[in-house]
């Protein structure tokens, strides 16, 4: 898809295109997952701006163009297309063992912080469970069989567990929740 005008008014009504050229209400569903997609990579960009590690950020980078895969896969409803990969899952699923065989166990709730990296990814993470509850809402109410629900539910995850580690890794303490 080539993007040569990005003003064409034709959503001044309320109304948005999907990739397929069907016409939808901006309060739809899936207009809503894709909004809150763009705004997790969005974040996410911001975040890896302030990244130091070129593998950390590479890694990071290759989850941006996952989502935005999943926004391929969701402005092309009911068409066979499959641009996110079960693989990328499985990626997912070794990096949070990996990391995780090396953190200390997680024995209470911690606060959200850390140096700026970390801080960035926890309102990623954040923006991640909300996608996600748009993915669930959406899921339910059109049958969508796809992995996307999977796939940032990990996401979320392996964000968690990647501050645990980077903060770790810092030097730094995790503050925990005080009941």
């Amino acid at each position: 898809m080539r993007i040569s005008k990005v003003t064409t008014k034709s959503g001044d009504k309320g109304n948005t295109s999907l990739g397929n050229g069907e016409r939808v209400s901006k309060s739809h569903l899936l207009i809503n997952l894709l909004g809150d997609i763009d705004e997790l990579n969005s974040q996410l960009g911001s975040a890896i701006s302030s990244c130091k590690s070129e593998l950390i950020s590479s890694e990071l980078q290759s989850i941006q163009q996952d989502l935005f895969n999943i926004g391929g896969e969701s402005s092309m409803p009911n068409e066979e297309i499959s641009l996110l990969k079960d693989d990328r899952i499985a990626f997912l699923e070794e990096h949070i063992n990996k990391m995780n065989k090396e953190l200390p166990p997680l024995e209470e709730f911690i606060l959200p912080g850390g140096d700026e990296l970390c801080s960035r990814l926890h309102i990623v993470r954040a923006i991640c469970r909300r996608a996600e509850r748009s993915c669930v809402t959406l899921i339910t109410k059109e049958s969508i069989d796809k992995n996307w629900l999977t796939y940032l539910n990990r996401l979320s995850d392996f964000i968690f567990v990647l501050v645990r580690y980077l903060n770790q890794n810092e030097g730094l303490d995790e503050t925990l929740w005080e009941r």
